[in-house]
């Protein structure tokens, strides 16, 4: 079966259709490794709104090796169990600097939308942000072959790159 998958870089809109086997099969097989990751500034809740987007079958098998244990996301036999994994591997491979300042964030919880994995963090006491910094290392422990597409919205102004692997750093300035 062919999946679409938008990726915006800046003004220009591309869909790029994967293959995938169909869903009966215990695996899915597409021919290159994605994850975008969407930053965007909300100045009125003075917080940053991260959104990170897997394909499931890559994000279950990450978790599996890096876990060892058995995870389905879409019906997890223990979602707490679940929301750690989660949690813990996006938390060890993103990072982010606002204004040159080492920011955490909190996790808020995932959902599946067709071929993945929507995982949803926030950063808090942001009134205001110039220069917005990622480090994106997902699924590098899984292909070398991956692809980090990573959008920063600040005042309504959206930047856009593209991390092929081993590349890992990120630079929006507003």
């Amino acid at each position: 079966m062919l999946v679409a998958f938008p990726i915006a870089i800046g003004s220009l809109l591309l869909v790029s259709w994967v293959r995938v086997k169909e869903p009966s099969s215990s695996s899915n097989i597409h021919p290159y490794y994605l994850s975008v990751v969407e930053v965007n500034h909300n100045a009125t809740d003075k917080t940053l709104e991260i959104s990170c987007k897997i394909f499931t079958n890559d994000f279950e098998s990450i978790i599996e090796k890096n876990y060892k244990s058995k995870v389905d996301l879409v019906n997890p036999k223990d979602k707490a169990a679940a929301d750690k994994w989660v949690t813990d591997y996006i938390t060890k491979h993103l990072s982010f600097k606002a204004d040159d300042k080492a920011v955490s964030f909190s996790y808020l919880g995932y959902e599946k939308e067709d071929e993945a994995i929507y995982s949803y963090f926030q950063v808090d006491n942001i009134a205001s942000v110039r220069k917005v910094e990622i480090s994106n290392s997902l699924l590098h422990d899984f292909s070398d072959q991956q692809i980090n597409i990573i959008h920063c919205t600040v005042g309504g102004k959206r930047q856009s790159t593209k991390l092929d692997y081993p590349k890992t750093e990120a630079s929006f300035n507003f």
